[in-house]
């Protein structure tokens, strides 16, 4: 079973979260979507909030899990048996940025690759931390956001 893990604070989910994931699922047969811990980041959204989203975004789609995980993203990569890590790509900076990790974790566990899909152009500009300062300042995300996340906030 080819199993990939969707790494990523989903603080919040985005349409180019979900854009990506759509079209990663056809090259997998489960795909884990690890919302990831990290107290010393502060975030909008909680833990909670943001698996609740997240699981009512893809709630018809059966080979799709949404977990918490704390720790490294490699070590969650093993508890649950993925072969793979699936990274959104907008830039030529989050290339770098994605680059550079994709080679420490397959120092780190060579048996898993990091499969790379390139944003579509539409949805580059398309940030979490972008529609979290909107958020913030009572602006309208509903653009930005799927359907499904908007009577969450």
């Amino acid at each position: 079973m080819k199993i990939a893990l969707f790494p990523g604070s989903f603080d919040p989910i985005t349409i180019a979260h979900v854009d990506i994931l759509k079209r990663a699922l056809p090259l997998f047969d489960k795909i884990v979507v690890g919302i990831g811990l990290n107290s010393s980041k502060q975030n909008f959204l909680s833990a909670e909030k943001r698996e609740e989203i997240v699981k009512a975004v893809f709630a018809t789609h059966d080979n799709i899990e949404v977990q918490l995980y704390e720790g490294l993203t490699v070590d969650f990569c093993k508890k649950i048996n993925a072969q793979y890590m699936v990274r959104g790509i907008r830039s030529v900076g989050d290339f770098e940025y994605e680059r550079a990790i994709a080679q420490i974790n397959q120092t780190m566990m060579p048996e898993m690759e990091t499969i790379f899909i390139l944003s579509k152009p539409e949805y580059s500009a398309i940030s979490s931390t972008i529609v979290r300062d909107i958020l913030r300042n009572h602006g309208d995300v509903t653009p930005f956001l799927p359907k499904e996340a908007i009577s969450f906030l």
